[in-house]
């Protein structure tokens, strides 16, 4: 939107006529815990059974490294080298130190995984809602009782909430939500590993092994090899949050200088999650053993209240997390609309509205009103065609590990220090940028066969569990 519908909207401009930054260390931290912390907590316990003690434990403190390593890179692209001016996006980052056509790739693969991310998360908070029900007929009529019910109906309630909490203006305006999801997510992480570590404190955990869930009558040497690389893309998936890395760093203020902040909320938010990852993922997998599900929680029954809760908290967290993700794709279509028509009225005026004896103040833009509603519609609709939690958990992982987590950063960092071609630290990236792709497409290949099972199996708007 224009820089008068932003001072509507927020209040105030900032120097350059964009939305007032009055974000801090700990606002981004909570962005980033939102958007981190998010669903893949929950199948991590599943990655390692599929890894083993060793290399799957060895894959996560890789990947949170890695992630750690190139949030610091990018962070340092914030700004231009020679004027000094805000890169708002990702995708304007790239073209500042790249230029010619990768920052179009770079915005197609962004805004795909953010969209995609965004159905990632309908469908996890149906699946949870749909535990809780589930927990409660179980509670009822007892653990073998027939308790099957449809997805449709709790992704329909998600997406009304999101069609009124999509209408926040701007990402500056949701740090209340993304603190409130941040405590969510540590809470039914905190949840799940306390249920894990009392069940195999107790002595009641099942069998777990070095190298994982082991071959035999149940599970192909091919069938081994697609889960370890799904897992791969699991564990690259609940690292990943650099794809939002420039917006969140675009909230914050201009003093102290904002990639000294984000380092410092970069070293905060993934050492808390590193920290709640390995607790939920080495308890969650003593636990349960080499046959953990894909979501920590559904190994869990008992109490019920307990369970229900951290699901509650599960549909709580992903409702913020949505908004987070979803935010930089509203961003750029309304920046977008608001050049190409500057005069119309439908798209770039703002009317205030005040409600209330406390005069609670906000703005409403027609066009912001009716797009994301649409918006918010077409995901649901997705999320309804494709509820599937692993096989989208890998794709997504691999989808944004490599290109944003590691190609961009690596790329603009050895443009931004003038790395030569062919010497030695040039090399060393490199080869981090081929393996970490090598990685990627392991994971993609293991979850577009997921897909491709799943889909001979499924009929569309119908699925029961």
């Amino acid at each position: 939107m224009d820089a008068q519908a932003y001072k509507v909207a927020d209040g105030g401009v900032d120097d350059d006529g964009r939305s007032k930054r009055t974000g801090t260390v700990w606002t981004a931290s909570a962005h980033i815990v939102t958007a981190i912390v998010g669903s893949g907590v929950l199948s991590l316990a599943w990655g390692i059974a599929q890894l083993g003690w060793i290399t799957g434990v060895s894959t996560l403190l890789i990947f949170s490294s890695i992630s750690l390593y190139s949030s610091g890179l990018l962070a340092d692209c914030y700004r231009a080298p020679l004027s000094g001016n805000r890169n708002h996006t990702y995708r304007a980052a790239v073209k500042t130190y790249l230029g010619g056509r990768k920052h179009k790739i770079c915005g197609l693969v962004q805004y795909v995984l953010l969209v995609g991310m965004v159905v990632g998360y309908t469908i996890t908070a149906a699946i949870s809602m749909l535990t809780i029900r589930k927990s409660n007929c179980f509670q009822k009529r007892g653990h073998g009782a027939q308790c099957k019910f449809s997805n449709n109906p709790f992704m329909i309630g998600i997406g009304i909430v999101e069609m009124f909490l999509s209408q926040i203006p701007n990402i500056h305006k949701l740090s209340w939500l993304s603190i409130i999801a941040a405590i969510m997510s540590v809470s039914y992480a905190g949840i799940g590993m306390g249920l894990a570590f009392t069940k195999a404190v107790l002595g009641h955990g099942e069998t777990t092994s070095l190298t994982g869930e082991e071959i035999g009558p149940n599970l192909t040497a091919a069938d081994k090899t697609w889960g370890m690389f799904s897992a791969i893309g699991n564990i690259a998936f609940a690292c990943a949050y650099l794809q939002i890395l420039i917006e969140i760093q675009d909230t914050l203020k201009s003093s102290p200088p904002e990639n000294k902040v984000m380092k410092k909320a970069n070293v905060i938010a993934t050492l808390t999650a590193t920290t709640l990852y390995m607790l939920c993922g080495c308890f969650g997998y003593a636990a349960l053993g080499n046959h953990a599900p894909g979501n920590l929680l559904a190994g869990f029954y008992k109490p019920f209240w307990l369970v229900d809760m951290a699901n509650s908290f599960i549909v709580v967290h992903l409702l913020g997390a949505y908004q987070v993700m979803a935010q930089p794709v509203f961003y750029v279509i309304e920046s977008w609309t608001s050049t190409r028509w500057p005069k119309s009225k439908f798209v770039t005026k703002e009317y205030p509205v005040t409600i209330g004896k406390n005069n609670l103040k906000f703005s409403v833009n027609l066009f912001r009103l009716t797009w994301r509603t649409i918006f918010v519609v077409m995901a649901t609709l997705l999320s309804m065609a494709l509820p599937f939690f692993n096989e989208v958990l890998g794709l997504l992982g691999a989808l944004a590990y490599w290109p944003l987590t590691v190609y961009f950063p690596l790329e603009m960092y050895i443009a931004q220090k003038n790395i030569k071609r062919g010497t030695s630290w040039w090399f060393g990236l490199q080869l981090l940028n081929l393996v970490c792709f090598l990685a990627a497409l392991g994971a993609a290949c293991s979850s577009i066969h997921g897909l491709y099972k799943a889909l001979h199996t499924y009929k569309p708007l119908k699925v029961t569990q």
